[in-house]
């Protein structure tokens, strides 16, 4: 039996819900909306209209319009032909975003072995191997949502390096490019193969083999430009083809 997907969006642990004050209502509406635009929630050609929001959280147009102007800002939407649509990073603009997060990813592991001192932490690194472990032993279903899945992986890696900022930088990213990587993951052998490789670098690193976990997470996130490229155009056609399902 295929195991429960757990879509829940990646939160840093001091900022893990319970952990700040209650919200207020046009926190909580951004909150929701940016959420649903980073998990799929609206179509690449689907205009986001206030009025129409605003039936859809029960709010007036007021929190909803402010909501789309910080999305703006994030560049997580952008303005089209007759209002706001998600925006969809065109090849160009993806080719740039994948090479960032192989840098952001490399460098985590990079900076422990240029500086012994640096070392991981042990207890996140754990941590987040037995929640790999337990998907090896009942794979999720293909599911596009389980890239949430592939980027708290990569999150909790980073942070167990030590360096805040460089974890936050890896989020943003990703954040920026999961609307085309979720259709990544479509197939069971895809999903198959990340569980593994994820328990092979994390294990690597766990170990002190950094040479190796570095390694196998380069071959991992893309070895070469080419093969980052051809991950990206492979779910650029995922996802147009998706959207003409729906």
């Amino acid at each position: 039996m295929d195991a429960t997907l757990d879509t829940t969006l990646y939160t840093p642990p001091d900022t893990a819900p319970g952990a700040e004050p209650v919200p207020s209502l046009r926190e909580t509406v951004y909150g929701q909306l940016r959420a649903a635009v980073l998990d799929g929630g609206f179509g690449p050609r689907e205009r986001l209209a206030e009025t129409r929001l605003a039936a859809r959280f029960r709010v007036s147009r007021t929190p909803v319009r402010e909501a789309l102007a910080r999305l703006l800002a994030d560049g997580l939407i952008e303005r089209g032909d007759g209002g706001f649509f998600v925006t969809i990073p065109n090849l160009a603009q993806l080719r740039d975003l994948y090479e960032l997060r192989v840098t952001l990813e490399l460098r985590g592991i990079a900076r422990a072995i240029e500086d012994p001192s640096v070392r991981h932490d042990p207890a996140v690194l754990q941590a987040e191997l037995d929640r790999w472990y337990a998907m090896r032993e009942r794979p999720p279903a293909p599911d596009p949502r389980f890239v949430v899945q592939d980027e708290r992986f990569h999150a909790e890696l980073s942070r167990a390096a030590g360096n805040p900022a460089l974890t936050d930088a890896l989020v943003a990213v990703g954040e920026r490019i999961r609307r085309v990587r979720m259709y990544d993951f479509l197939t069971p052998d895809r999903i198959g193969t990340t569980v593994t490789e994820h328990i092979e670098i994390m294990e690597a690193v766990r170990d002190g083999r950094l040479d190796d976990g570095h390694r196998a997470l380069h071959a991992h996130v893309g070895d070469s430009m080419a093969v980052v490229l051809e991950r990206a155009r492979r779910a650029m056609t995922q996802m147009a083809l998706h959207a003409d399902r729906l």
